[in-house]
């Protein structure tokens, strides 16, 4: 085992009861500095905590002293739960538990894709609480706010809309899997409750969005309207030219440290 390793926990809890339960699976860098500061990885669809932009902010935390929180949604790399039970307030119950579980005094939220709609519901629901972490700032890559209503409805066709009502679901090919992308009915059902561009949204706290302009999959257009709907935080948006959704090239992962760095430079 690594030093930096060394101080990684990886832990399990129950989220939900009877047959909603699900264990989802934590890794926890325990911090070397008394800041009560940690970093919160929020992944995208159907990534997992392994990942190259997840184990790089993990391994800056470790630089910086701070602590480090991953985990998996279930039915994503190894917490349990299926797959296709996934909907957006399921996997932010599954947030919210995490950091009710490890209980950090203030947090940097990261999230990606689907990640960066996860973060924004996670400060609206935090927001709600008597007792809840410090929100710091918050880190947004190729953010995908909505995307279920934004992104996939209007380009629904009609083989879709037919095996959406007849299967509850419907399929396309993935650029990252040999596995297909599973889309529920469900999913997007629930993906209209969790809304985040209706209206202001108040994070009270600075936020950098990293976007690449040839992203196939979350248009940067869609990070230029997410800040519109900031308009009372202190934003920055960085559009990466030849980027694409990943933003996972050493150049990219170089942007995302610098941003997370930022946030703390006041520590």
């Amino acid at each position: 085992m690594t030093e930096a390793a060394a101080h990684i926990t990886e832990k399990r809890i129950t989220v939900g009861e009877g047959p909603a339960g699900r264990e989802i699976a934590i890794l926890h860098r325990a911090a070397q500095k008394k800041t009560g500061l940690a970093f919160v990885w929020l992944g995208g669809y159907r990534s997992d905590m392994s990942g190259t932009k997840a184990v790089e902010l993990d391994a800056l935390a470790g630089e910086l002293g701070i602590a480090a929180i991953r985990f998996d949604y279930s039915g994503h790399g190894i917490s349990g739960g299926a797959f296709r039970d996934g909907t957006i307030s399921r996997w932010l119950e599954e947030a919210l538990a995490a950091l009710d579980d490890i209980k950090p005094k203030r947090v940097i939220l990261v999230g990606s894709s689907m990640g960066g709609w996860i973060a924004l519901r996670l400060v609206q629901e935090l927001k709600k609480r008597k007792k809840a972490p410090q929100i710091d700032g918050i880190v947004l890559i190729a953010p995908a706010p909505d995307f279920t209503a934004e992104l996939i409805e209007p380009n629904l066709t009609d083989a879709e809309r037919r095996s959406l009502a007849e299967r509850g679901y419907f399929e396309e090919p993935s650029e990252y899997s040999p596995e297909p992308n599973i889309y529920t009915r469900d999913l997007i059902e629930d993906g209209r409750r969790n809304r985040v561009l209706t209206g202001i949204i108040e994070t009270g706290c600075p936020v950098t969005i990293l976007q690449g302009m040839k992203d196939c999959d979350v248009p940067y257009q869609h990070a230029l309207k997410l800040v519109e709907f900031l308009p009372a935080d202190d934003v920055v948006l960085t559009l990466v030219r030849d980027g694409d959704h990943r933003l996972s090239r050493p150049q990219d992962i170089e942007k995302l440290r610098a941003a997370a760095s930022a946030l703390i430079m006041h520590d």
